[in-house]
């Protein structure tokens, strides 16, 4: 085997398991809600993600962010990027098969085009991301099917599902304003807000409803798995990924998430699968593909 092959082999390696981790979050989500409430599943996922990343931060002794405005945009990139939509997908799910969580959730590229030009930091749309935008919201649509009377899920819980969305695509475009190329690992901006969002979490919890709950061994090992595996060594793989191959390269798991959200979900769950959803998932990878295809090649930045 070539030292070619052998890479990409590595490579393709960890896309796979990314996608796995990250594309099984939806259906850990919802076996966790059978024994925490959302307030609680997003606090033990936080945490254990940042018990995963800390230790690593200061084994490696990277540097670590230094002066009072770095630690405000970290506090907001947290809130953003980790305490609203971890929590919005735990509450959508109350109520909304994780399946359409996890294709909803394909539609953070889509919501990044749109707040990066809102906030005049893209340039001027053209018709071929245009296309893609509004392909990949009549994808939307047709998941939430409002015309069917027996449609999955419900309003508020697809709503909290584009919210949790589009708030992830507000954090990119606030991360790559404020946060990156500061002379910062992502692995210690990424430890940072999980650790900034636990607190923010933390603080809100006597304040959810339901706080005493009696968790079952399932529930308890989904969170477990959920917060070391999905969260933790998920963006730790991803980290990798960003910093070998470069984020367009790594930007390919996006595609995956909703098949293995959509497998798990049907399989196991026994969620309903109408012909609605593949449908609209598809209208929506093909939006973003659309999307991203506009962009310039971002250039792989390896490590010396």
């Amino acid at each position: 085997m070539t030292l070619r092959s052998s890479s990409n082999l590595r490579v393709t390696g960890l896309i796979t398991a990314l996608a796995l981790l990250w594309g099984s979050g939806f259906f850990w989500i919802k076996l966790g809600l059978d024994g925490f409430t959302p307030t609680q599943l997003t606090l033990a996922r936080l945490a254990l993600g940042a018990l995963v990343l800390v230790p690593i931060v200061l084994v490696r002794r990277l540097r670590l962010p230094r002066g009072s405005a770095m630690w405000g945009h970290l506090a907001v990139s947290a809130l953003i990027a980790n305490a609203i939509p971890y929590t919005l997908f735990a509450v959508a799910e109350q109520t909304t098969p994780s399946s359409i969580a996890g294709v909803i959730n394909a539609t953070t590229p889509l919501w990044t085009a749109i707040i990066a030009l809102l906030m005049c930091v893209d340039r001027p749309v053209k018709r071929r991301r245009l296309s893609g935008l509004a392909l990949g919201f009549v994808g939307a649509v047709v998941v939430l099917s409002p015309w069917s009377t027996d449609s999955p899920g419900t309003l508020g819980g697809f709503i909290a599902c584009a919210a949790a969305a589009a708030s992830y695509g507000g954090a990119y475009v606030y991360q790559a304003r404020y946060l990156t190329n500061r002379g910062l690992s992502p692995l210690v901006l990424t430890a940072s807000q999980l650790a900034i969002a636990t607190g923010m979490l933390a603080i809100t919890l006597p304040f959810g409803p339901g706080t005493e709950t009696h968790p079952g061994v399932i529930a308890i090992a989904a969170v477990v798995i959920l917060g070391v595996l999905g969260t933790g060594l998920a963006l730790v793989i991803n980290y990798r990924l960003i910093t070998t191959e470069g984020p367009t390269s790594a930007s390919v798991v996006t595609y995956l998430l909703p098949a293995v959200a959509v497998a798990l979900g049907v399989a196991i769950l026994g969620e309903p699968a109408g012909w609605s959803l593949p449908i609209g998932g598809a209208l929506i990878l093909l939006g973003v593909a659309l999307v991203r295809r506009s962009r310039p090649a971002e250039p792989a930045r390896r490590p010396p």
